[in-house]
């Protein structure tokens, strides 16, 4: 019962506001970062999960829809979370809503102490959140950090100008933990700044602020190597599953010819009881095949009116759904067009994007090319196209 008393008066905010310009710049995904799926569930959903054994209550912070889709069906025991909260256009600002939310509250079920965690840090490992915890009884203010391993170098237009010493030096990480009501009197006294981290805060208005051990494991998604950093800690517990696929459609007059969840530009369309999507078709056959769960025709039978015209983007969308339902991630698709004409080159790049927005995967996880049966064949009379599909996923 104690243990749980401590519990209840700590709040953890999730941040989850940011862009992630860095790993989108890298990636060339659309989905910020903290969004991106891992081992089968967004990486912030990972973070809630660390903390929530830790903490009497969560505060989320970000993209209201978004969030809530993340999070759907997180319902932790013990743990209270709060109605998600729109954030702000910097860290700071992020901040400073999760701290009024929890203003708001009855007096009697404000907090006394306050995690800030980053969204895009998914595996804080225990010991670090509870050594940040019990130092709070001590300090205003308790960071984990790492020291700095390596050598650190200053310089000025790519030329060395000095060594920096790094005896005293460390990586500060999250969750960073403080006294509620200080933190939000300091935020509201300095609206007008913009720290990267809470701990500068209280720095510069003269309050100490203490060091707890951190981990190297507790790694801030930022650039695309992270992931694959972060897929090796989850690596051992999920085995590789390969599936393929095959789809061919006739060509049909006054229909629009869609591929890969794009209207393609040609004189005929595809015959098909849904949008005929040759493309997204055969990489439903792929998914299924690979998670040992039949083909498109068993989830959508074209014997039911309810599929008649559909967009086959629910197909891909509820197949990328089901490797996440598993506890798996895709780890590659890669889409083969059999046709004389069109000519997909001039969509790859846009068939590939939109591949993987449905999928919520990176853009480099998706491959899209063509090729021809040289003339031979029901392609090469153009009476149709055709297209192979390969899927590999990991899963339990």
């Amino acid at each position: 019962m104690a243990a749980l008393l401590r519990i209840m008066r700590v709040a953890a905010i999730l941040l989850a506001a940011g862009q992630g310009s860095r790993y989108s710049a890298q990636t060339a995904t659309p989905l910020a970062k903290q969004y991106v799926t891992l081992g089968g569930r967004p990486v912030i959903r990972h973070a809630a999960d660390a903390l929530a054994p830790h903490v009497g209550m969560i505060q989320p912070v970000g993209d209201p829809a978004l969030l809530a889709s993340a999070l759907e069906g997180f319902a932790p025991t013990d743990c209270t979370v709060l109605p998600i909260v729109p954030g702000g256009a910097t860290r700071q600002a992020s901040v400073s809503a999760g701290l009024d939310a929890l203003d708001r509250l009855p007096e009697n079920a404000r907090p006394e102490l306050v995690l800030i965690h980053d969204g895009a840090r998914p595996y804080v490992p225990a010991e670090v959140t509870q050594g940040v915890i019990a130092a709070l009884e001590k300090h205003p203010g308790v960071i984990p950090a790492v020291p700095v391993a390596d050598t650190i170098k200053r310089a000025k237009d790519g030329i060395i100008t000095d060594t920096v010493p790094r005896t005293d030096l460390f990586r500060a990480q999250t969750p960073q933990g403080f006294r509620f009501a200080l933190l939000r009197d300091l935020h509201r006294a300095a609206s007008a700044a913009d720290a990267t981290d809470d701990a500068a805060l209280l720095e510069q208005a003269g309050h100490h602020v203490a060091i707890v051990p951190g981990s190297e494991d507790n790694i801030k998604l930022t650039y695309k190597e992270d992931l694959v950093r972060l897929e090796r800690l989850i690596g051992p517990t999920l085995l590789p599953r390969t599936g393929t696929g095959y789809d061919v459609h006739a060509f049909a007059e006054n229909r629009p010819l869609i591929m890969c969840g794009i209207n393609v530009p040609h004189t005929r369309g595809l015959a098909g009881h849904s949008d005929a999507d040759v493309g997204i078709h055969a990489l439903c056959d792929a998914i299924y095949g690979a998670l040992a769960e039949g083909d498109i025709g068993r989830h959508f039978p074209p014997s039911q009116n309810e599929w008649k015209d559909a967009d086959s983007a629910r197909f891909l969308v509820h197949a990328g759904e089901r490797i996440r339902q598993r506890g798996g991630m895709l780890v590659n698709a890669d889409v083969t067009l059999i046709c004389e004409r069109p000519k997909i080159g001039p969509h790859s790049e846009a068939m590939r994007a939109r591949l993987a927005e449905l999928l919520k995967v990176d853009i480099d996880r998706i491959s899209v090319k063509a090729t021809t049966s040289e003339r031979l064949g029901f392609t090469g009379r153009e009476e149709g196209i055709a297209c192979l599909a390969s899927a590999t996923v990991l899963v339990p």
